[in-house]
């Protein structure tokens, strides 16, 4: 059975709600720098396989992707980051959660 949540308790749920949505988009993200391009964007690896990537400058300035000239939410990520991110994974670098 289903009990509504108090009045008073909105309030306290809003702000945890939006606490959460805070900690899953940027809590953890770290800056990375393309090796190959220079290109830095914000990383955070949330288990081995996963990981999220926010791109600070347009995709074109990755020469991998500029060369490719489709929209970067269609693309998956530059094969030269991803090189970059896992060493820096495998150097203990950017923190892996689960190890």
């Amino acid at each position: 059975m289903w009990a509504k949540a108090p009045v008073g308790d909105v309030t306290e749920m809003a702000e945890r709600t939006a606490a959460d949505r805070r900690g899953f988009l940027a809590d953890g993200l770290r800056p990375v720098e393309c090796t190959a391009c220079g290109t830095c964007v914000l990383v955070k690896k949330s288990s081995r396989h996963q990981m999220s990537i926010q791109w600070q400058t347009p995709t074109g300035s990755c020469p991998e992707y500029a060369a490719q000239n489709k929209p970067g939410a269609l693309l998956d990520t530059c094969s030269k980051l991803r090189a970059s991110i896992e060493s820096l994974v495998a150097e203990g670098l950017l923190e892996v959660p689960d190890g």
